[in-house]
């Protein structure tokens, strides 16, 4: 009976510690998460430290990147097509940005299909990320603002919601 509870208690804590969020061995943070570019050139390498070859440099302030692992003051990150390598956390930011992936998408003024549309925003369009709840998010860019359907923007897990 004591091994029983023993291997059913073992199990059960696996199964916990499978479902626990990963979180990154530096910073302790989530992994993978969000960030963006600081500046506007950073190279991207091989692996975390300077001796690794530049593979490309990514060119875009502010473009949205996730971290998929951590090594010292190096982070892997991808854009959103997967392309990605190690960039120094110097050139990253913890400012949320997304980009847009529907052409001419509409921006509403209230997180309601029903409201008026304050803008439309093109493919590629970088905007800050403001609150969302399961299925909008509050954008910004180009001086325009307003509430954007989730699912037609790369930089925001599905199921996050911020205040």
């Amino acid at each position: 009976m004591v091994a029983a509870i023993f291997a059913v208690s073992l199990v059960l804590s696996q199964g916990a510690r499978g479902e626990e969020e990963k979180r990154g061995a530096v910073t302790n943070l989530p992994v993978p998460r969000y960030v963006s570019m600081k500046t506007s050139e950073g190279n991207v390498r091989r692996g975390p430290s300077l001796t690794h070859r530049v593979d490309w440099v990514f060119k875009r302030r502010d473009m949205p990147l996730q971290i998929t692992a951590e090594y010292g003051h190096w982070r892997k990150v991808q854009d959103r097509e997967g392309a990605g390598g190690w960039v120094h956390y110097a050139l990253l930011s913890g400012a949320r940005t997304v980009l847009v992936e529907k052409d001419m998408m509409p921006v509403y003024d209230r997180p309601d299909t029903n409201s008026q549309i304050a803008a439309h925003f093109e493919t590629g369009v970088v905007a800050r990320l403001g609150s969302c709840t399961a299925d909008w998010c509050r954008i910004t860019a180009g001086g325009y603002r307003g509430w954007a359907l989730k699912s037609n923007l790369w930089g925001v897990d599905p199921d996050e919601i911020r205040d």
